[in-house]
């Protein structure tokens, strides 16, 4: 490993509290990284920090350390039930990161209760935790914090709870307004005292982030920390240790060069990333079966309960692939990942930076590949200019085993397989006509033929995006698709189930009056209204019986009729309101008689 480093702790100007110390000589941080030789004085002098670094470069100890601190300094010990900081970030993946580097503190300062609210756990178990063991220092997901703020007819009374807070710390906070996160964060912030310490880390300064610098921070230190050498010179976002590559194939070969790949590199640890949860369950289960011998997991946002466990598991691993979406692009610190690869290449450049990130950090060496096709290969200057980013070629491997049939195959033998795949390829289509560098990746140049032969798809599945669409290069398979089984004996018995109710449905509606589908309730209305429109349209164009002046005169003598009827004027004062309203003519002419037929 090669030490990055900006001296030792002690050369601080503030020193650290010895426990403090301790715990780093424990977990082997002899030295600091620059942002934290940067940032953690600055915080400690309680000033506001803004600070963008290079992802890898040791953010998560330079926002830890001065917490302790802070806290450590404060006149009044914090009681169980009050909160001294709180730490927001994007993903439970990042948060569970940061509660475990935290603990590895707050065991030797047994004065201090954490605690972490995520998603994908109960919430009333998170309220009786807390009022259980308390929580000094808070790590949270924004949603599930901005919930907990809710949960007063529980018993939890947060937005008094943290009254005494002195820190707030916003991890990638640029990822954080990407997810849409920016009305909890903004909910959040009313909620918390103006009197306190804020920290905004992130790997990318936007134009959002430097919105909610103005918004959250009171003047501001800013600090953006630079790789050295050539890095610095020309402001490269990528770990100067990290060997960037890139490889141009058709879509019908990606897959085959990707287990090509895996295969002559089972003793490393790899991220495979792709661009949606479909695609990680299709080509996930793809991979098991084709790779052996060597552990693989998936995790994507889709995934409720079961993220945390297996982001800690793989974690643990000294080898293993873990398929992934950009569920895992930002902030978290997997040990020792060896290489990324990009299957899918992001839906925006400053995601393409984090998901190679997530090797070669800290001092680490690493390796990032992107598969490209070959329509998509002005990506690479893009990636060069637009993030500073220089990837190297990497020649598609020749002679290589074509897969590809066997994936047909298990799609053929379990509906579960055909299904998925066809679902990836939806998803892989939608996300491609949504991406940001659309004058690059565009959807009419995409070889859907080709693309369908890399997803071993049986049939074309029919979407708007290949309506009118032929496509003499893909041959489907002669088989009717809705023969195919599910392995799963009890799925398939459901299957066959529904089947028989389509059938009796179909029968029974024979020879039945086929009704037209009920449109939308807001079309049913707009439509009525133009036709009510239409109709005055219509009658005022052919002339009514009656002119304008006439109804007026009308109305005002059925209002008077009316009045006399409920005995609120006499006789003669009908007679005289018809006589000095000028309207004997048209009083003559209808009658009293009619204005009663007309009440």
């Amino acid at each position: 490993m090669e030490h990055v480093t900006e001296g030792t702790w002690g050369s601080l100007p503030v020193p650290l509290h010895p426990r403090v110390l301790g715990t780093l000589r424990e977990l082997g941080f002899p030295y600091m990284t620059p942002v934290q030789s940067a940032a953690i004085p600055l915080f400690m002098k309680n000033k506001d920090v803004a600070a963008e670094a290079v992802t890898g470069s040791g953010k998560t100890l330079a926002f830890v350390i001065p917490i302790l601190e802070i806290l450590l300094r404060r006149e009044e010990t914090l009681k169980k039930s009050q909160v001294g900081a709180i730490i927001i970030t994007p993903t439970r993946e990042l948060a569970l990161q940061i509660d475990e580097v935290l603990s590895h503190f707050t065991k030797h300062l047994p004065q201090f209760s954490q605690i972490l609210w995520i998603g994908g756990r109960n919430p009333g178990e998170d309220v009786e935790r807390f009022k259980e063991q308390g929580g000094n220092i808070i790590v949270a997901t924004p949603g599930r914090l901005e919930d907990m703020f809710r949960r007063k007819a529980e018993g939890l009374d947060l937005a008094s709870c943290v009254k005494s807070l002195d820190v707030l710390v916003l991890d990638e906070a640029d990822r954080l307004l990407d997810m849409g996160f920016e009305a909890s964060i903004n909910t959040i912030l009313e909620l918390l005292p103006k009197q306190r310490r804020t920290g905004l880390f992130s790997a990318t300064q936007t134009q959002e982030v430097e919105n909610l610098v103005r918004a959250g921070l009171r003047n501001p230190v800013r600090i953006s920390v630079k790789e050295k050498g050539v890095a610095a010179s020309s402001t490269q976002k990528t770990p100067s240790r990290l060997e960037n590559y890139y490889m141009v194939c058709k879509a019908d070969e990606k897959f085959n060069q990707l287990v090509h790949f895996l295969r002559n590199h089972k003793q490393e640890k790899h991220l495979v990333f792709f661009s949606t949860c479909a695609c990680v369950e299709y080509y996930g289960k793809a991979l098991e079966a084709l790779v052996k011998g060597v552990k693989i997991m998936c995790i994507h946002g889709k995934m409720k309960y079961k993220r945390n466990k297996i982001f800690m598991e793989f974690r643990k691993l000294q080898s293993g692939i873990l398929v992934c979406t950009d569920v895992m692009a930002r902030g978290v610190d997997i040990p020792e990942v060896n290489w990324v690869l990009q299957y899918d290449p992001p839906s925006n450049a400053s995601a393409f930076v984090h998901r190679c990130g997530r090797t070669a950090r800290i001092g680490h060496g690493g390796s990032a590949l992107v598969f490209l096709l070959p329509m998509e290969e002005s990506y690479i200057n893009f990636l060069a200019i637009n993030q500073k980013c220089p990837l190297q070629e990497m020649n598609p491997q020749r002679n290589i085993a074509d897969l590809l049939p066997k994936l047909k195959s298990s799609a053929l033998a379990d509906r579960a397989v055909f299904e998925k795949g066809m679902k990836a390829f939806v998803s892989y289509v939608q996300a491609y006509a949504k991406h940001e560098c659309n004058l690059i990746f565009r959807l009419k140049d995409l070889d859907f033929a080709s693309l369908a032969r890399g997803f071993a798809l049986l049939r074309m599945p029919k979407m708007p995006e290949l309506r009118g669409k032929q496509f003499p290069d893909f041959v489907p398979v002669d088989v009717n698709t809705d023969t195919i089984p599910f392995k799963d004996k009890i799925r398939e018995k459901q299957r066959q189930r529904r089947l028989e109710q389509q059938k009796k449905e179909k029968i029974e509606n024979e020879g039945r009056r086929k009704f037209i589908k009920n449109k939308a309730w807001s079309k049913q209305k707009a439509k009525k209204e133009k036709k009510k429109k239409m109709n005055e349209k219509r009658k005022k164009e052919e002339g009514s019986d009656i002119e304008d002046e006439d109804m007026e005169e009308l109305l005002n003598d059925t209002r008077l009729l009316k009045k006399l009827r409920k005995g609120k004027i006499t006789e003669e004062e009908f007679e005289k309101g018809l006589l000095t309203s000028n309207k004997r003519k048209t009083t003559t002419d209808l009658g009293i008689s009619d204005l009663e037929d007309d009440c």
